[in-house]
């Protein structure tokens, strides 16, 4: 006989769950578009950090020392997102020439907008906000967040060891 256990923040923080709401935000967007696994890496990283871009909204997440390396070790997690997401008809994975992308579906688009909760009203505009500005930017806005990430990641790095 199992139990079940009430879900507790621990097991929501940084799980396959909350990257995959994320990820479906982020498609949501606009139908049409479609993103990769490191373009989607790239969107997840600025929709938790919109304060570190100038004129962007405030961030969701805290902005905690250190966090830049975080970039690195996301990647398995975001992919565990994408495919509860997809197990859940939310998005769809689809393989092309070019690899592999993924979209949200209309169902995804509508489980969204069921959610009204204040952290994902926050999570919308500026999942909103970072598409607007980097959907046509492609692979570029990977390398470009990575880098200015590992920028900081580095002066960080110097910091802590003076």
């Amino acid at each position: 006989m199992t139990i079940n256990k009430p879900i507790t923040s621990d097991y929501i923080f940084n799980s396959a769950l909350e990257t995959g709401i994320r990820a479906v935000c982020i498609l949501s967007v606009n139908l049409s578009n479609k993103f990769d696994i490191h373009q989607l890496l790239a969107f997840d990283h600025l929709v938790v950090h919109t304060g570190d871009v100038t004129s962007a909204p405030s961030s969701l997440h805290p902005a905690t020392r250190q966090r830049n390396g975080e970039l690195l070790v996301r990647r398995p997690l975001i992919e565990d997102g994408l495919a509860l997401m997809v197990s859940k008809k939310l998005i769809k994975k689809e393989f092309t020439s070019d690899g592999f992308y993924y979209r949200s579906t209309e169902l995804g688009c509508v489980f969204i907008d069921t959610l009204t909760n204040h952290y994902i009203l926050d999570l919308k505009e500026r999942a909103n906000w970072a598409v607007t500005l980097y959907q046509d930017s492609g692979e570029k806005t990977f390398s470009d967040i990575l880098s200015t990430a590992f920028d900081r990641w580095t002066n960080e790095f110097h910091l802590t060891e003076q």
